[in-house]
């Protein structure tokens, strides 16, 4: 079995390498060609906390994968990682484990690779200005994903504490740099988003983080905070607004996030407003983006099948640069 942390990963692979390989991962899904049970998930009240269990299985990758990742929101006051994970990667043949990978590594990489992937394939070409709202763990691979698949000039970020907004975005600038863009911490969230093509959302609240009128045409968002029902970081006035609203996998979406959930209960929206997840759009059984002025919402809670192909490809381009630790 091959160990590999952060920093073995990420020597071997970049984002747009894990950009492309989400891409298959979601047409896998919408193929039908992989096992992806709904994720399993375990409360810890004491501690308000979740464990997370992921498990896929592609015969045509001949691999399997689980994640385990807890999500215990306390963990950064003991000075720990808020969701720590691992991910173990299984010979498809025979069942063995051949990798264990540092699971928040995967995880930051292909969830930031979802709004890329989704960005590349749904939003306009044109695309000057993102806007960035949370400044958390996920938050700077989703800021590179962003900058990755789209020339921008300008990235407006926004977190409520000011001191970590300032200290992300030098931090960004020093670790993005080759990507051209101003990072600029803005005042407020919808300073940040009134004038951007591109938004993600990338928070842990349980309300709306920005107000969906300043959304202007053009826009696509990509939302990746949200993972359980009563939760939505989204504004639902956006939604009337949206000509198309696509999820990573509907019905994991569907089952999960209260960004759609809860305009579908309270009748701002309604089923047939979604259409369908991103793989029926790369592969033409549901149209993306058919002008520039179409604001289109892209809603992600994660798919196990991203960890398998993002855990494979990684595995794979480790053993060939003699990467990782033998176990």
């Amino acid at each position: 079995m091959l160990l590999l942390n952060e920093k073995e990963i990420k020597s071997v692979v970049s984002m747009r390498d894990i950009v492309e390989a989400d891409k298959t991962a979601f047409r896998m899904i919408a193929n039908g060609t992989v096992e992806v049970p709904l994720r399993t998930g375990i409360k810890a009240p004491a501690h308000e906390g979740t464990f997370l269990f992921m498990p896929s299985y592609a015969a045509s990758e001949a691999a399997a994968a689980v994640k385990i990742i807890s999500v215990f929101p306390h963990n950064p006051e003991m000075g720990l990682e808020a969701c720590p994970a691992q991910v173990l990667l299984l010979d498809g043949k025979t069942g063995y484990i051949v990798a264990m990978l540092d699971g928040s590594t995967v995880t930051r990489m292909r969830t930031g690779a979802a709004s890329g992937a989704a960005f590349d394939i749904l939003a306009k070409k044109d695309c000057r200005v993102g806007a960035l709202i949370g400044t958390g763990g996920q938050a700077p691979e989703q800021l590179e994903a962003m900058l990755c698949v789209r020339k921008l000039e300008k990235v407006w970020v926004y977190s409520r504490n000011r001191e970590r907004l300032e200290a992300f975005c030098e931090k960004m600038r020093e670790e993005l740099g080759q990507y051209g863009a101003e990072i600029l911490p803005a005042e407020n969230a919808d300073q940040a988003v009134e004038d951007a093509d591109l938004v993600i959302t990338v928070t842990t609240s349980s309300v709306p983080v920005f107000d969906g009128t300043k959304i202007k045409p053009g826009c696509t968002i990509s939302c990746v905070g949200t993972y359980e029902p009563e939760k939505h970081e989204l504004d639902p006035a956006v939604l009337p607004r949206a000509s198309k609203i696509i999820c990573d996998f509907k019905d994991a979406v569907l089952s999960e996030s209260g960004d759609l959930l809860i305009p579908l209960a309270d009748g701002t929206i309604k089923d047939s407003d979604i259409q369908g997840s991103l793989g029926d759009v790369m592969d033409g059984r549901i149209k993306g983006r058919e002008s520039d002025d179409e604001i289109i919402v892209f809603e992600s809670v994660g798919v196990a099948s991203q960890d398998l192909v993002a855990a494979k490809l990684i595995y794979e381009k480790a053993l060939a640069a003699g990467a990782g630790t033998e176990w």
